[in-house]
């Protein structure tokens, strides 16, 4: 087998039946050889016993033998990693033909980048809003109030990039769900930080190589599809409180010091006030109880 370039690492917890859908997309995704990395964060829905049976040059297994998260497990998978591009993908996503040659391709135009993105669609085709700004105590207030009952408020669409067409360009920071990283840049800035468990770890990421001097680059002509949930929903409220309590963590670090405790203040009443709203809401739709709190 060639030398590779790119290495897919793609973070496991229950995947269902997303995980071999994945790895086919990724044969299809360059020209080139692309080996996958598969980091098990303790499923016991058979994906262990599947990628065994399949492991091989371009599939490899990696057990972490707990949960460690998502930017934990991602950790693990990179560490392993000896070429110059590492994917760090969800196990719910397909790429389209081409997609990860398209990516790298944008890598030559943009010598500095230290991750790019590429456009994530839903299933349905939707344009998921995957390039965003980095998250403001301003565009955080509002989105957070106002982005589950007026959608196209402007603090949200500000805050998701939403308006005008999709163009290659530089981003606050791109969606966890598909990254592609400069492996020297990723370890430079010391990777994820594993104080988010789940959530916010893309976002931090992206702000720390962007003031590391890397760029943080949107690449829409590569094209992934993200089916979403398959990990998540089998915890929809533990996931809620996983994601406000992140937003806690990312935003008060923002505001250090006694001078901004009254905003770290508001800011932790404010996110529990939602997470209580979107705790109801879920049971509602879904029938769900928590499990974790």
């Amino acid at each position: 087998m060639a030398d590779a370039r790119i290495r897919v690492v793609v973070v496991t917890w229950f995947p269902g039946h997303h995980l071999p859908e994945l790895v086919e997309s990724v044969r299809s995704s360059s020209a080139g050889p692309v080996p996958v990395t598969v980091v098990d964060n303790g499923s016991t829905d058979g994906t262990v016993e599947w990628v065994r049976e399949h492991e091989g040059p371009l599939l490899q297994l990696v057990e972490t033998g707990d949960n460690l998260g998502y930017g934990g497990g991602a950790n693990v998978g990179v560490a392993r990693a000896g070429e110059e591009w590492v994917v760090v993908a969800n196990s719910d996503l397909t790429l389209d033909e081409g997609a990860l040659d398209e990516v790298l391709a944008a890598a030559e135009r943009w010598p500095r980048a230290g991750v790019l993105g590429p456009r994530i669609l839903t299933t349905e085709g939707r344009l998921y809003p995957s390039a965003r700004e980095l998250p403001s105590l301003g565009r955080g207030v509002g989105h957070a109030l106002l982005g589950w009952v007026w959608p196209r408020n402007p603090w949200t669409a500000s805050y998701r990039r939403e308006r005008g067409e999709p163009r290659e360009e530089r981003a606050g920071w791109l969606s966890g769900a598909c990254m592609v990283l400069r492996r020297d840049a990723f370890e430079a800035v010391g990777g994820f930080d594993t104080s988010y468990f789940m959530y916010f770890e893309d976002t931090d990421l992206c702000e720390r190589l962007g003031k590391a001097g890397y760029d943080v680059v949107y690449v829409p002509s590569a094209v992934v599809r993200h089916h979403g949930g398959a990990s998540t929903s089998r915890d929809l409220v533990g996931m809620s409180k996983a994601h406000h309590d992140s937003a806690y963590l990312y935003l008060s670090r923002h505001y250090p010091g006694p001078a901004w405790l009254p905003v770290r203040v508001a800011l932790k009443v404010g996110l529990w006030a939602r997470y209580q709203l979107s705790r109801r809401v879920t049971r509602v739709l879904h029938g769900a109880e928590p499990t974790r709190d």
